[in-house]
Order: C-alpha cells, then sequence, then structure tokens
C-alpha cells in the first residue's frame, strides 16, 4: 500500500515546442495530484489524476538522490528570455538529462493582488519540502506544513495547508476546487539544457519488493569485468563532453511496458532468456527458489518457464522493467561506459562500434557522453542489420 510523503493538487503542462520561443506552456486541464512516496530506499514523484488510485498514476519516475530538483518558474529571474507566466509553474528538473516536467498548481492563489503567477509562502514551502526531499533529506512533512499554516494569516483559500499532506492526518478535508493557471498560461524558455556533462539519475516506475535480483543480469556483466583493466574515469576527458542521456533514460517504462504487452510470444520467450533463473523460479514457485547458494540446473529453470502462463511471463518482464534495481543497474552500466569501458564492454557483447570505442587515430577509449552515443548506435545498427 502506497504512503504518500507529501501531496498536492497540481496539474501537467504541455510544451508547445512548435511555437517562437519562448515557448509556450499549456496546462492540461485534468484535475490531479501530485505526490511522492519512498519504497525500497528510493523515492517516487508521482501525478495521477484526481480519480485515480494511489497505485494507478499516470506519471511515475524512481529520483535518485540529487538528481532531480523541483523549482517555481519565475520569469523575472531567469537569465534567459522568457515570457510572463499568468500560473504558477513548477519545474521537475534532472541533473542527469535535459528532460523536464512541468506542473501548475491548482490550489486557490493566495495572493490578495492581481499577479497570477505569484508564489505564496505555502506554494513555496511545498515546493521546497519536495525538494529538499528528491535531495535524499529527512523531511518531516506534517511538521513543517503544519508551522506553516499557524503562520498563515489568509483565510481565503479553501485548500488548507495540512490539506496536501495525504496518509499523515486523515481527519483533512478533501475539496477539489482548482485554480492558479489560466488556459494559456506561459512558461519562460524550456530548451534543452544539455550545456555540459551530468551525472547520476534515473526513473522508471514502481517495483514489487520480490524485484531484489532484477538487476543481475547488468551487474553480473559488470561483475566479469572486474578482471580486466578499465580506463579510469579521471583520464576520459579528452574534449568536450557531449551531452547525452543515460541508457535508464532512453528506456523508460512509457516505451518497455507497452512494448512488452504488445510483444509476440516468440519475442518474450527470448526475454526471458535473459533474467536470472531465480527470478523465474520465483515466479513459478519452485521450490528450488529457496535455496540461493547452488546455480539452477538448466533444465528445472526451462520447467518453471513451462508452468508460467503468458501473462504471467509479461508480468515478470515488466515487473523487472519497473523495478528500482533495473533502472540503477543501467545507470552502472552507463557510467561503466562513460569511464573508458567502451572497447570491453561492446566486445564483450558482441557490439560492433565505430573505430572499436576508441578515439580516432588515438588509442585511448572514448568517454563521457560521446562513448554511450557510440554504445547506442552500435546496438541500433545492429538491429537494423537483423531487420534487412
Amino acid at each position: 500500500m502506497v504512503t504518500p510523503l507529501i501531496t498536492f493538487k497540481a496539474g501537467l503542462c504541455d510544451i508547445d515546442t512548435g511555437s517562437d520561443r519562448p515557448y509556450k506552456v499549456k496546462p492540461q486541464p485534468e484535475a490531479g495530484y501530485i505526490y511522492l512516496y519512498s519504497e525500497d530506499e528510493l523515492v517516487h514523484f508521482c501525478w495521477r489524476k484526481r480519480d485515480q488510485s494511489l497505485d494507478d498514476p499516470q506519471l511515475d519516475l524512481v529520483m535518485v538522490p540529487t538528481d532531480g530538483t523541483f523549482v517555481p518558474y519565475e520569469y523575472n529571474t531567469n537569465p534567459q528570455p522568457t515570457a510572463k507566466t499568468n500560473g504558477r509553474i513548477f519545474a521537475l528538473k534532472f541533473a542527469s538529462s535535459s528532460q523536464r516536467y512541468l506542473f501548475w498548481l491548482q490550489s486557490k492563489p493566495q495572493g490578495s493582488g492581481t499577479d497570477a503567477s505569484y508564489f505564496s509562502p505555502r506554494d513555496r514551502k511545498i515546493g521546497d519540502i519536495v525538494n529538499r526531499i528528491l535531495q535524499g533529506e529527512e523531511v518531516d512533512v506534517t511538521r513543517e506544513l503544519s508551522s506553516l499554516r499557524n503562520n498563515n494569516s489568509h483565510r481565503d483559500d479553501d485548500d488548507e495547508t495540512m490539506e496536501d499532506v495525504e496518509g499523515h492526518d486523515s481527519g483533512s478535508r478533501r475539496r477539489h476546487g482548482t485554480g492558479g493557471a489560466g488556459p494559456g498560461a506561459t512558461g519562460g524558455d524550456v530548451r534543452e539544457e544539455g550545456e555540459g556533462s551530468r551525472e547520476g539519475g534515473s526513473d522508471g516506475a514502481r517495483a514489487p519488493n520480490d524485484a531484489t535480483d532484477a538487476s543481475a543480469a547488468v551487474q553480473r556483466f559488470l561483475s566479469s569485468l572486474s578482471g580486466t583493466n578499465l580506463p579510469s574515469g579521471s583520464g576520459q576527458r579528452q574534449h568536450a563532453d557531449l551531452p547525452y542521456p543515460y541508457l535508464n533514460h532512453l528506456l523508460p517504462t512509457s516505451i518497455t511496458v507497452p512494448m512488452v504487452n504488445e510483444a509476440p510470444e516468440e519475442f518474450i520467450e527470448s526475454l526471458l532468456n535473459y533474467l536470472p533463473p531465480s527470478i523465474i523460479l520465483m515466479a513459478a514457485d519452485a521450490p528450488d527458489a529457496e535455496d540461493t547458494t547452488a546455480e539452477p540446473k538448466p533444465a528445472v529453470v526451462e520447467a518453471a518457464k513451462a508452468t508460467l502462463s503468458m501473462p504471467q511471463k509479461r508480468a515478470l518482464i515488466t515487473r523487472v522493467l519497473r523495478s528500482p534495481q533495473f533502472h540503477q543497474a543501467l545507470g552502472a552500466l552507463t557510467m561503466a561506459l562513460r569511464d573508458g569501458g567502451l572497447p570491453t564492454i561492446a566486445d564483450a557483447l558482441g557490439v560492433n562500434v565505430q573505430n572499436g570505442g576508441y578515439i580516432q587515430q588515438g588509442g585511448m577509449p572514448l568517454g563521457g557522453g560521446h562513448a554511450v552515443k557510440v554504445f547506442v548506435d552500435g546496438i541500433a545498427k545492429a538491429a537494423k542489420e537483423q531487420q534487412k
């Protein structure tokens, strides 16, 4: 059962990249909630419609501490040329990629003036709490918001401050008023932020508690490289880095889960071959699943597969794709590529990459975003050749 750390009224925003810069930001009309919860020592940043359950959010991002920031958009403090907003907009940004999400507050504005973009102390406090949680801080949300309510002299808002906390005050009222941004709300320049190397980060979705071994396939591969001499990352900044997404950002659940749901049975069977045997045995409730000291025999694993129906197989793969451990493993593989491991990793996986993963006319391995891009390009090229 999901227990939110904090919940408050907010809606999604669409970015009209076809408009002149600064791009126009259009708030979606659906009434919704932003809420955060913790699972497996990782924070989930979620958005759902008001009529959706806590367990079925439309957006569910697994946040690595310090990777994400949740900040108010304020046109008058932005160094870039921007347009004035007519609503209160928060931006969720990532240090590890140029991806960002924009949200508009739907609680009734507390400002007494005519500035629709005014952030009240309550608005800023909620944003500050969310941002501190994303940095990995331990925040007493109830106490923080209680102190704000006690110091709040405004009584023209039907959203009491404590009502923005879900799971800590069961007696709070649940009104569903909206406000705070009009249909033409505009945000500033939301161009991609790719001017520098970026570290860390992951996104994804919820995972069941039994997904502890979800990253075993990737981790096992990385462990197999431990006997080789991977070049140190300190010497890999041979030229200006290329801003490029991490592998976990290229494989979000919004893409991978629908792919699994629609994939032919033959493809599902092939994906099962890449899962650690222990996961398959646990999914099939096989007796050997309790023995974690010995590698199960291939015949036992195949027998366990045979007991699973196709919907169960799809569900198992989906659980792995949603697990934080899987996304963390993709992040670890990305860091290995960025730190000079491209030639060794590509050779071990049989991926033909440009110039063997080395710098042109040099003996140094590619590093940083250049290495990740060359690795992805090599996989894409191999996939196209297989389709011919």
